[in-house]
């Protein structure tokens, strides 16, 4: 750092180190690529380019090099699907997901594992997605948090704030299908949609 030159960076009250708003992301092995797979098979982004996933990732996320490894990840993903498409025979149509009318009215949510553990001891970050304006949330959680404290985070966090949604895409994470979030989402009129193992694309 240049002396005399004020700096962005920060260390938040969590432990988290930012530039600005951003999180600076460190060199952990597959923690970067974890944030770039997310990032490109999320069902609202449809796979962008470098450019576009670049821009989807700017205002969350800081590091060195992440331009460069976004062009990078996504040259071997064009690459793999061509191999893919030439080796594959012709599958079923995948079901697109139908583009809300409302904000926050249908969203989707997965976690983010394998982060390194901050000083309040979190290890996992739980991304609400809402699908109209691709704005979202980025929860700092513990692995062992238990259902009911993420059950108040998400009404603290995200039905306070923008309502109960009509409905909510993941994957079949025990959290997402077990009784007590089902029962819950049920009560607020919420409808549970889960990704398959044929068709994870579906949630990304």
């Amino acid at each position: 750092m240049k002396q005399g030159k004020k700096s962005n960076f920060s260390i938040r009250d969590d432990g988290v180190i930012v530039n600005g708003k951003r999180i600076c992301v460190p060199d952990v092995e597959g923690l970067r690529r974890g944030i770039l797979q997310e990032a490109h098979n999320a069902p609202y982004s449809m796979h962008p380019g470098t450019t576009k996933m670049y821009r989807n990732l700017r205002p969350y996320y800081w590091w060195q090099t992440m331009k460069k490894d976004v062009a990078e990840f996504v040259a071997k993903y064009m690459t793999c699907q061509q191999v893919k498409a030439e080796h594959q025979a012709p599958a079923g149509k995948l079901r697109p997901l139908s583009i809300p009318e409302w904000k926050w009215e249908k969203i989707t949510m997965d976690f983010v594992v394998g982060l390194p553990r901050t000083l309040r001891k979190h290890d996992a970050i739980w991304v609400i997605v809402d699908r109209l304006t691709k704005s979202a949330y980025f929860l700092p959680i513990r692995l062992g948090d238990s259902l009911d404290k993420l059950a108040e985070l998400y009404v603290s966090e995200i039905v306070r704030l923008h309502g109960v949604p009509v409905s909510i895409v993941s994957d079949r994470d025990p959290r997402f299908a077990s009784h007590f979030w089902e029962s819950l989402q049920r009560a607020l009129g919420t409808r549970l949609h889960f990704s398959t193992a044929f068709h994870p694309l579906t949630d990304g």
